[in-house]
């Protein structure tokens, strides 16, 4: 089995910067790509910010979030600069893993809360 382990989370106020974490660990043969996504209170899942050889971004977060990956880890991280309260969501893992019986399957974390407020 693949777990996705998500860490970082919490309340900053507006301007200020969290750094978010995600290990995947278990049955792994190689990790196709790793993001994260999000969803705001009232709002569907939206894509955030994805790794997959290149990187892609929301255009709400592109020049503030930062996308990366430790390969040997097999740990994504996504720094935030300049949050903003409609920025407060809870924020998930998400990861395109070939497992050792060669299933390409989807997996998720369990979510982590960051919430932008003063």
């Amino acid at each position: 089995q693949v777990r996705l382990v998500e860490s970082g989370g919490g309340l900053v106020q507006p301007g200020g910067s969290l750094r978010l974490s995600c290990a995947a660990s278990g049955s792994i043969r190689s990790i196709n790509s790793m993001g994260w996504y999000r969803q705001a209170p009232g709002k569907e899942r939206e894509l955030v910010a994805s790794s997959d050889g290149s990187t892609h971004y929301a255009d709400s977060v592109k020049g503030r979030f930062t996308i990366s990956r430790d390969n040997a880890k097999n740990t994504v991280y996504l720094q935030m600069n300049s949050l903003k309260p409609e920025d407060t969501a809870v924020y998930y893992c998400n990861a395109d893993i070939t497992t050792i019986l060669g299933a390409d399957l989807e997996f998720w974390g369990q979510g982590t809360l960051v919430t932008v407020s003063s």
